[in-house]
């Protein structure tokens, strides 16, 4: 019987720009998220330099209620690795509840 997969999770490495300190994550690879999320928790214990929003985005879940953690005001840069691939991206800071990335369609 054949059973379509509800999550795909995926090991990535992630790098602080300034200090260059790396760090493997477990992200949820999602094709309907609508941008690339790190939580709340991960950025701060990770030390990554928050920067500042022009305007805070409002959040929604899957499920269209408004996420627990109220509006995007921050996003981080970081390099990502996956399988011998580097690239430099911003993810949104947000309340992500136990994930601690979310890669979706930037």
């Amino acid at each position: 019987m054949f059973r379509p997969l509800r999550e795909v999770w995926m090991s990535v490495g992630i790098e602080r720009i300034d200090t260059h300190e790396e760090r493997t994550v477990k992200a949820l690879l999602d094709s309907g998220a609508i941008g690339m999320f790190m939580s709340k928790s991960l950025a701060q214990k990770g030390g990554y330099r928050l920067i500042k929003l022009d305007q805070p985005l409002q959040v929604r879940n899957v499920d269209g209620i408004s996420n627990s953690g109220g509006a995007i005001t921050h996003k981080v840069e970081v390099n990502m690795f996956y399988k011998g691939h580097v690239e430099r991206v911003w993810m949104d800071v947000c309340e992500l509840g136990k994930m601690d990335v979310i890669l979706g369609m930037p």
